[in-house]
C-alpha cells in the first residue's frame, strides 16, 4: 500500500529544509514547535525512513530527506498551481517590467515566482537599469510598468516602501576617517549624487571623489573593498558595512522611496496582474535562514 504524503506534512518538510530550524519552521507553518516536531515524526514513520540529522549548525537533511524535499516542492507547486486555477482566470499577452539591478536579485525573483505561477502564458519582459533610464522608457512606451526611486518629496507613483538614502562605510576599513575623505558617487544627473554633495559641503567636509558609478553595485563593490564611502539605499548596505550617523558628522539625507509607475494607456488585466505581484512583493517579508 502507498504511503499516504499528506501536503501539510511535506509543507513542514520543505520549511524546515529552507529555515534548518523546528522553531523558526514552526513559525513559517502557523504551528507550535511540538506540532512540527509530531509531524515530522509522523512523517518519517510513513516513509519509514530518518529525514533529519541535528548539528551544531541546526538540523540538515538525510540522503532520504533530500529526495524527499524535491519531490515535496514539485507536488506542493503543482497543488498551489491547481489552488490558483481556481480562484482566478489565467492571463495571456505580454507583459514589459522595468526595475532597479539591486532589487534583481531579491525582490524580482519573488515578483516573476507569483505571477508565472497565475499566469503561466503570459510572456514576461523585464529591464534591469537605473530610474532614470526606467522612467524615460516607461514614457516613451517602451515599458508597461517600472519601480523606480523617487523622493520623498514628490509623488509621482503608488508608493511601495520607504528606503532611505544613507551614507555608507566599511567596518573594515573606517574610509569616513580618511582625510581627505573617499568618495564614491552615482554619474551626473542623478539626485543622490546632487545630495551627496550638498550633504559635503554643508558639513565642511574634506573629500575627493574616488569613484564614480552607474550602477549600485558599484558603489557596494567601492564600500565594501574600502575604496570609498558612499551613498546608498538604507536597503542596499552591503554585508560589512553600516550606516554612518549625525553624531559622526553624517546627517539624514532627504527621504526616498520605492515607487510603481504604470502607463495609463492600453492599460489591461495581464498588467494589472504583474502590478499586483509587484505590489505583494515588496509587502513579503524577505525570507532569512537561522539555523540553531
Amino acid at each position: 500500500m502507498n504511503p499516504n504524503l499528506e501536503s501539510d506534512l511535506l509543507r513542514t518538510l520543505v520549511a524546515i529544509a529552507e529555515t534548518r530550524n523546528f522553531t523558526r519552521a514552526s513559525e513559517v507553518v502557523g504551528r507550535t514547535q511540538s506540532a512540527v516536531s509530531i509531524q515530522m515524526k509522523k512523517l518519517e514513520d510513513i516513509v519509514g525512513d530518518r529525514l533529519f540529522e541535528r548539528g551544531p549548525r541546526g538540523v540538515t537533511l538525510t540522503s532520504p530527506g533530500e529526495r524527499l524535499v524535491r519531490d515535496a516542492r514539485r507536488i506542493l507547486s503543482l497543488l498551489d498551481q491547481a489552488a490558483v486555477s481556481l480562484q482566478s482566470e489565467p492571463l495571456d499577452g505580454f507583459v514589459r517590467i522595468g526595475i532597479p539591478e539591486e532589487y534583481g536579485g531579491t525582490i524580482l525573483p519573488r515578483v516573476l515566482a507569483r505571477f508565472s505561477k497565475l499566469h503561466p502564458q503570459v510572456e514576461v519582459t523585464v529591464r534591469c537599469a537605473p530610474t532614470s533610464e526606467l522612467n524615460a522608457e516607461l514614457d516613451k512606451g517602451e515599458l508597461d510598468l517600472v519601480v523606480v526611486h523617487e523622493e520623498a518629496a514628490r509623488v509621482g507613483g503608488e508608493i511601495l516602501l520607504n528606503d532611505p538614502v544613507v551614507w555608507v562605510t566599511s567596518d573594515r576599513h573606517f574610509q569616513h576617517e580618511c582625510v581627505p575623505m573617499p568618495v564614491a558617487l552615482c554619474n551626473r544627473g542623478c539626485w543622490w549624487r546632487d545630495w551627496a554633495i550638498a550633504s559635503l559641503d554643508q558639513q565642511q567636509k574634506d573629500y575627493r571623489i574616488a569613484y564614480v558609478s552607474g550602477s549600485t553595485f558599484g558603489l557596494q563593490a567601492a564600500v565594501s573593498s574600502g575604496m570609498a564611502v558612499a551613498v546608498l539605499a538604507q536597503s542596499q548596505i552591503p554585508p560589512d558595512c553600516r550606516e554612518l550617523t549625525a553624531e559622526e558628522g553624517f546627517p539624514n539625507l532627504q527621504g526616498t522611496n520605492i515607487v510603481l509607475r504604470q502607463r495609463t494607456q492600453n492599460k489591461c488585466s495581464t498588467k494589472t496582474g504583474m502590478a499586483q505581484a509587484v505590489r505583494e512583493a515588496f509587502q513579503a517579508p524577505a525570507h532569512s535562514q537561522i539555523a540553531c
